[in-house]
């Protein structure tokens, strides 16, 4: 009997113990369940509050986004409405960024564009508000500004620190900022008039020579609306035909003979007549439609001299223009090849065009391009050589073919003039082995100049006017 009792009570405790193992590992886990559940209450709670904030805050830079800017906006507005007090807004542009990010790549773009973030963020006070527009665009609100010279001051040092050097992955580099001010309510109350009044301003002053910045005034309304026009009928001259082709011969100074010819766009406007470039390229280039026109224009240059070409006319060279914007597009040397293969006609037979002010914005990058052009056999010219800048020690860096004199210089020459620095630059040629062309030869004197201090080509109304494609084939032929 005692045996009995002594195993049922080791049975008992024995189902005891498992009963309390199981409490335990019962407890255990609903332990683990509630430290889990609350992490992953604190999980959800960190997504939401990343959620708000991405939906609220540019992702690159962590500024305020448009969305979340307009709300600041309009609260700032309604406190200045009913404490009468004014407020700016400013509009930023960055001068070159594109430069930086097709020559560098989109890593080192976004490292600049995450550097200007911090040093706007970093220039306004805790009242002001600031975002990223979108690209390499950024606005500002000043809060509670009184004067037009406190807005002036405050804008001339934001301007300051943003376009200090940058000194990101091993490069220095230089920027500038484009910034257009709208005042509240002095020019206008409501938000988004503020904003493209300031969008304005920032036009103005990239047309007046950009990396500055400048209040609105009424008159750039009508200039903004006038520019508007105009970017609609330029696409509508692409799409409809409207551009022509004039060429102005290149003339051997030497043997008189036809050597080339400058590619002269025209166009033929329903309503303006025919215009030239003075008249509509500005435009073009403040909207990006001139890389649209460049390409037109290097693509129908190109099959007309291949048509002369296998015509029998003798054309050494077709020159065509090329803008600073569509010489630093990423895929320019794709496109300048292409068209040759497209048209058939011989690199030899194709000289570019640039400014100065093209070749110096990026040395290095400016170099790899006219060599590569080079090494296709293309000629490079540049264009109103004189004009620019002071420094001819670029001259020996960059592969160039043809120094163009500025017409302004050529313009000097007079019966009797000592013209020295057109005769500098024609032995400056001749020395470095460049070939020279003077542009706006007008008269017989400036044509007897030339010729008698050994410059190689010309070309001017003295020599041949720009000539329609037809016209200018008449000429070739001794017909004209």
């Amino acid at each position: 009997m005692p045996d009995l009792i002594a195993v049922e009570n080791a049975r008992l405790q024995g189902e005891l113990r498992d009963h309390i193992a199981r409490l335990q590992e019962a407890n255990r886990q609903l332990l683990i369940s509630g430290i889990n559940a609350q992490q992953l209450a604190q999980q959800l709670r960190a997504a939401q509050a990343e959620m708000t904030h991405l939906a609220h805050h540019d992702h690159l830079t962590t500024l305020p986004n448009r969305r979340q800017f307009k709300k600041q906006l309009a609260d700032h507005i309604a406190h200045a409405a009913a404490q009468g007090a004014k407020l700016a807004l400013l509009f930023i542009d960055l001068d070159r960024f594109k430069v930086v990010n097709d020559s560098l790549g989109h890593g080192i773009g976004d490292l600049l564009l995450q550097a200007v973030a911090q040093r706007l963020a970093a220039s306004v006070r805790g009242s002001d508000a600031v975002c990223r527009e979108g690209g390499d665009e950024f606005v500002a609100m000043l809060a509670d500004v009184a004067h037009a010279e406190d807005v002036s001051a405050r804008v001339a040092h934001i301007h300051h620190l943003l376009t200090a050097p940058y000194n990101i992955a091993h490069h220095v580099l230089h920027i500038g900022a484009s910034i257009g001010i709208s005042i509240y309510p002095d020019d206008v109350a409501d938000i988004d008039a503020l904003m493209r009044n300031a969008d304005i301003a920032m036009y103005s002053v990239k047309e007046h020579g950009r990396n500055s910045f400048a209040f609105f005034e009424p008159p750039m309304d009508v200039r903004a609306v006038a520019r508007h026009h105009m970017e609609v009928d330029l696409r509508k001259a692409l799409e409809q035909n409207e551009f022509e082709l004039y060429y102005q011969a290149q003339v051997n100074l030497a043997s008189s003979r036809t050597a080339g010819a400058e590619a002269l766009i025209r166009w033929h406007h329903p309503t303006k007549g025919l215009l030239l470039p003075k008249a509509f390229i500005g435009f073009a280039e403040e909207c990006g439609i001139i890389k649209l026109i460049d390409r037109w224009v290097l693509r129908e240059a190109c099959r007309q001299a291949k048509a002369w070409q296998d015509t029998g006319y003798a054309l050494q060279t077709i020159s065509v223009n090329i803008s600073a914007q569509e010489f630093e597009c990423s895929d320019f040397l794709q496109a300048v090849f292409a068209t040759l293969a497209q048209t058939g006609l011989p690199p030899q037979s194709l000289e570019l065009e640039l400014t100065e002010g093209t070749l110096m914005r990026d040395s290095a990058a400016t170099i790899q391009k006219l060599e590569a052009l080079r090494a296709a056999g293309i000629r490079i010219a540049i264009d109103d050589f004189g004009t620019g800048y002071s420094s001819l020690g670029y001259l020996r860096r960059f592969p160039i073919d043809t120094l163009k004199i500025d017409q302004t210089f050529v313009a000097g020459i007079h019966p009797g003039s000592e013209e020295v620095l057109v005769d500098s630059v024609i032995s400056i040629g001749n020395r470095l082995h460049h070939h020279v062309v003077a542009e706006g030869i007008e008269t017989a004197e400036q044509l007897d100049f030339l010729r008698a201090h050994a410059c190689d080509t010309g070309q001017g109304f003295h020599l041949f006017p720009p000539l329609p494609a037809t016209e200018f084939a008449l000429t070739m032929a001794g017909k004209g």
